[in-house]
């Protein structure tokens, strides 16, 4: 599916849902990319997931502000890749950073610098350790197998409504 057909599929999804979170939140390795960004060399040229950049793009039309936590220990070859795919500027923020904190130092930047609540937050991980202590910050929380799809965003945003339900958002 070509990468305007995922942003169209995504608009549809997102138009679909009357509640819509104010932040979506990603992780890099294993999320918007299939590889460990310590495993590669800033020289080489990066790829995502196939759907990542439509639905980047999808959210970014929409409205809804997008931004990064990861705890790669090579930042510089992640922002470096970020740039090259041309998608580094759709981010309000990037917490890029070694961590044993399980993602929760990043969210408190993330929170510091956008003023976004947590429960307004949508957030996407591979690993399940991630989720666990974030959704315990009150963000919704996705657990990806294959890096961020189409599939995984409507789970996101379908359970971010329930949560946003039961909660009173």
């Amino acid at each position: 599916m070509g990468e305007s057909r995922v942003k169209d599929e995504a608009l549809q999804i997102i138009g679909l849902c009357q509640v819509l979170p104010r932040l979506v939140v990603f992780d890099l390795d294993y999320t918007l990319w299939p590889f460990y960004c310590e495993c590669r060399s800033k020289r080489e040229m990066p790829s995502l997931y196939p759907h990542s950049e439509g639905i980047l793009y999808a959210l970014k039309e929409k409205g809804i502000d997008m931004a990064i936590a990861s705890r790669s220990p090579t930042p510089d070859i992640a922002k470096t890749f970020l740039d090259k795919l041309g998608i580094k500027s759709m981010f309000v923020a990037q917490e890029i950073f070694s961590s044993w904190s399980h993602k929760t130092e990043h969210f408190q930047r993330i929170h510091r610098r956008t003023g976004v609540p947590f429960n307004s937050m949508l957030f996407f991980d591979d690993e399940d350790r991630n989720i666990d202590s974030v959704s315990k910050m009150g963000a919704t929380s996705i657990l990806v197998e294959n890096g961020v799809n189409l599939g995984a965003l409507r789970q996101g945003l379908t359970k971010f409504s329930q949560n946003s339900a039961s909660s009173g958002i």
